[in-house]
């Protein structure tokens, strides 16, 4: 998987993962030893935490990195899916606060 920086409003926050491959979206955070800071999933509009032992902020984005919803996904619940949703951000629980990523923020990423 690449590493980017992500950026929220143009300010970094953290590193992230961006998986863009069948393969890396189906992993996810699963069976990680430790989590990474935030993962970006491309081209997917719903996520899971089927087999997560924790719970994570998720964030739906539309095609120009617009946060268009956040939640907490729980283990072994599913989010919903939000119109206009290209990608997902996913991050350990309390990150989003931390960040300021809040409905309506932009995401962007650099390599």
């Amino acid at each position: 998987m690449l590493q980017a920086e992500l950026l929220i409003d143009g300010k970094f926050v953290s590193p992230v993962l961006v998986a863009d491959t069948f393969w890396g979206r189906f992993r996810g955070m699963l069976w990680r030893s430790e989590l990474p800071p935030a993962l970006l999933l491309r081209k997917t509009n719903s996520v899971h935490g089927m087999g997560m032992r924790q719970s994570l902020d998720v964030a739906s984005l539309d095609a120009n990195g617009r946060v268009l919803a956040v939640a907490t996904l729980k283990p072994a619940r599913m989010t919903s899916t939000v119109p206009g949703c290209i990608d997902v951000l996913e991050a350990p629980l309390g990150s989003f606060a931390q960040w300021g990523l809040v409905p309506g923020s932009t995401v962007t990423f650099s390599a």
